[in-house]
């Protein structure tokens, strides 16, 4: 019999688009979901996306680049406060604390970075970037193929599905091994103008015959930008404005290091992550 399995990755805390790609996955007959990591931080979304998670009863779910650095924050690990970057994750990170259960952190925390499923014959390997790294850029869709060959530990491995660089994509390895990237949930990133629309959330669905043949169904869906972003608000999401341009304008200001130095300034954040480090020192 097919298998339907619908691919979610990197929501970034967005409820808003996340509802969205449940309720279109739930008229294609999907009888898995796989998680493929950076389920929070920048949206507001806290333990209202583990609930959905949940209900959903993934097969799979693996560990983000993002969620990992929230568990870097809730270990109360060092901050380089000389760093806007370090210090925008950290106030994301503070800012999440309050909101989340202790089983939504233990789950983060037990999440593989790597699983290798069967189906209908089909070896096929998971992970958010790079089986054992679920962090930089090597995977970005103009990378050099050797980069792409190393999704694959095992010649046994048929497919090679990953997420973290926001782009649908489907390629092969140097040995014919199927690569497919279902996109983003949260915010998908594309650098040509025309291709790049606003309110639009992504998925796939991973089709497998009872003869391992597979299908790819890369799926686009509209959401309500501005129901997110007033959400965000509501929610007082710190560093709104760099939540705002990711929705808006489809432009990441998570490194540009002036842009979020002047909102720090502006808010005074960098003193509420010292007070948090201040108390946790103590």
């Amino acid at each position: 019999m097919n298998t339907r399995i619908a691919l979610f990755s990197d929501i970034h805390g967005n409820t808003t688009a996340f509802d969205a790609v449940i309720a279109d996955s739930k008229k294609e007959n999907i009888e898995e979901y796989w998680i493929l990591g950076d389920v929070i931080m920048h949206g507001s979304g806290s333990t209202d996306i583990f609930d959905r998670i949940y209900d959903l009863n993934p097969t799979v779910w693996v560990k983000g680049n993002w969620d990992d650095l929230f568990l870097y924050i809730y270990s109360k690990k060092e901050i380089d406060m000389n760093d806007p970057s370090d210090v925008f994750i950290a106030k994301l990170g503070i800012d999440l604390l309050s909101k989340m259960s202790e089983k939504n952190i233990s789950d983060l925390k037990n999440l593989p970075l790597n699983v290798v499923k069967t189906i209908n014959g089909l070896t096929i390997s998971i992970s958010h970037n790079l089986p054992n790294k679920n962090y930089g850029r090597d995977l970005l869709p103009t990378e050099k193929q050797e980069n792409f060959d190393a999704l694959f530990e095992s010649p046994d491995i048929d497919m090679a599905i990953y997420g973290h660089i926001h782009h649908q994509m489907l390629k092969y390895s140097s040995s014919e091994q199927l690569i497919i990237n279902p996109g983003s949930v949260g915010y998908p990133f594309c650098f040509n103008k025309n291709l790049r629309k606003k309110g639009y959330s992504q998925y796939a669905i991973l089709e497998v015959n009872s003869e391992g043949v597979p299908q790819v169904n890369f799926k686009q869906v509209k959401y309500d930008v501005n129901q997110e972003i007033e959400t965000a608000i509501n929610s007082e999401l710190p560093y709104i404005d760099v939540y705002k341009k990711l929705l808006e304008e489809g432009t990441s200001k998570v490194h540009d290091n002036d842009f979020l130095k002047e909102i720090e300034l502006k808010h005074n954040y960098r003193t509420e992550v010292l007070d948090y480090i201040n108390c946790k020192n103590n």
